[in-house]
């Protein structure tokens, strides 16, 4: 808890962030199943990268002093991420894929999500710190 937020607001911030992450995510999969099919879980890949860039970007703000750390982490990084990205998702997609003996689709969805992901919140921090220098 910090000096200026109570905890029943932090809790507040984590269902607020949580409530629009978890929507966002509903719309945003439902999107790039209609565009792209089901043939690849390319809807939870892109919310997941889409995730990291946010989380990324996140972090490099709060590390270079930009936004407050306890509202915005709460907010964004607990609330909204939290229901945002999805790697149980992610995790069922892969276990599905091997059941269904597309072996090498799975071994590609592990790879460019954590590739993928790693790198996107790679790009964030880098953007916020060199934006902020």
């Amino acid at each position: 808890m910090t000096n200026t937020i109570s905890t029943f607001s932090l809790y507040l911030f984590v269902a607020l962030g949580g409530a629009c992450g978890a929507s966002l995510r509903f719309y945003f999969s439902q999107l790039i199943l209609n565009w792209l099919g089901k043939g690849f879980p390319f809807a939870t890949l892109a919310v997941n990268i889409s995730g990291s860039l946010i989380m990324g970007t996140l972090y490099g703000l709060i590390e270079n002093g930009v936004i407050e750390v306890s509202v915005y982490r709460t907010l964004i990084g607990i609330g909204f991420l939290g229901a945002f990205t999805t790697f149980s998702t992610f995790s069922l997609d892969t276990l599905l894929l091997m059941q269904q003996g597309e072996f090498l689709k799975g071994m590609i969805n592990i790879l460019l999500n954590v590739s993928l992901c790693v790198f996107a919140a790679g790009i964030g921090l880098y953007l916020v710190t060199y934006a902020t220098k």
